[in-house]
């Protein structure tokens, strides 16, 4: 077998692993939160955390509360933050500052843990990882069906799929995905208005999304977008970049993102594009919970594959 199979046999696993988590039984006041998800990793999802057992609710919860309760946590400010998670702390790694940030449904938590009350469905993701490119990351796709499945802050939001062609493959097949995984989704060209509270899957080649004001910081990279990839002004040119903000490796023709981002309190915007029509093409393919589970974002080319973003192996392949 060869250590490409190897990976995807462990990565669906891990799928299943974290869709089946248990619920417990409720002891606190109130009914437990159903159908909540807790991912726990570190380096932009590149490595999974175990715990022992079933996942753990009681109550209602806090995303702390949750946390401490299914993992050996310590914390500072008087509980109000993480200090570390099974033994992992923040703090500086290699001279480059780390620390634990977390996500529930992917967008980027707005409130301590100790104050965020868990609702139905959520997907709580915390993650340890360096932070000297930028310590605000809005959105991340690697928790997927989320947000568009059950929103955010317990509210479901309206969805809606721009392309830039409706009738392609790309579109369809990000339709039809959403509608696989339960999220109905309006469908319509790009440039299409809308209110701030609709979430947003933006998909075309890049010169056809660039004018939106939402993908504008996608020139900019993690510090403007919180995505570590960045495209050429003309489009053709999709660099990735490592942690650190450093290019690993430049891809042209066939190649794809898929990625989101969020400006102030506006809903998510995500995005499926890439260089050319063939690269969101092969990002569309990969529009699913096995593609981008533990994923902050995506890259594909027709030359490397699918790969995490940012990406510390690119170089070497």
């Amino acid at each position: 077998m060869t250590r490409c199979g190897v990976r995807s046999i462990a990565r669906a696993a891990a799928v299943v692993a974290v869709s089946l988590a248990l619920i417990g039984c409720g002891l606190g006041a109130g009914r437990p939160p159903g159908g909540v998800q807790l991912l726990v990793t570190q380096d932009f999802g590149s490595q999974f955390l175990h715990r022992n057992g079933a996942l753990t609710v009681r109550g209602q919860e806090t995303v702390m509360s949750m946390l401490v309760r299914n993992y050996r946590v310590s914390t500072r400010f008087g509980g109000g933050f993480v200090e570390s998670i099974a033994g992992l702390s923040g703090g500086q790694e290699g001279g480059q500052p780390v620390d634990w940030f977390y996500y529930v449904n992917g967008v980027e938590a707005a409130k301590g843990a100790a104050e965020t009350t868990v609702h139905p469905g959520d997907h709580i993701w915390w993650d340890r990882h360096d932070w000297s490119q930028t310590e605000h990351i809005p959105a991340v796709v690697g928790s997927y069906p989320e947000p568009f499945l059950d929103g955010i802050t317990g509210k479901r939001l309206p969805v809606r799929v721009e392309c830039a062609s409706v009738s392609g493959y790309a579109c369809t097949t990000v339709r039809r995905e959403l509608r696989a995984a339960g999220v109905p989704a309006a469908v319509a060209g790009l440039g299409s208005s809308g209110e701030p509270e609709t979430l947003r899957v933006m998909v075309g080649p890049w010169m056809t999304i660039a004018g939106d004001p939402a993908a504008h910081g996608f020139l900019d990279g993690p510090r403007a977008s919180g995505v570590y990839a960045r495209f050429s002004t003309d489009g053709r040119t999709l660099t990735i970049l490592e942690r650190y903000g450093k290019p690993v490796r430049r891809l042209y023709a066939q190649s794809g993102l898929i990625a989101a981002t969020r400006r102030a309190e506006d809903a998510p915007v995500w995005v499926v594009t890439g260089t050319d029509a063939a690269g969101v093409d092969l990002a569309a393919r990969s529009f699913n919970l096995e593609g981008l589970v533990f994923r902050f974002a995506l890259g594909v080319s027709s030359s490397a594959g699918a790969f995490a973003v940012p990406n510390e192996e690119l170089s070497r392949r």
